[in-house]
């Protein structure tokens, strides 16, 4: 839950840098975020959720 949480917050904080800066207009963005949010309904939502989970905890076992 906190990682799904933090990676809501991360693109959320991108869409908005993006949408302010010009690189993307209002209408992509919602286009966008409908996507997101059909396609957690689907039957792909668990395999993209356990993709992501592999990929935080790559990143999470770097030590520098």
């Amino acid at each position: 839950m906190a990682i799904s949480l933090s990676v809501v917050l991360l693109l959320a904080i991108i869409l908005v840098v993006l949408m302010r800066g010009g690189n993307i207009k209002a209408g992509p963005a919602i286009v966008a975020m409908l996507f997101g949010f059909f396609l957690a309904s689907t039957g792909m939502a668990p395999s993209i959720s356990r993709f992501m989970q592999s990929i935080a905890e790559m990143v999470n076992s770097i030590s520098f």
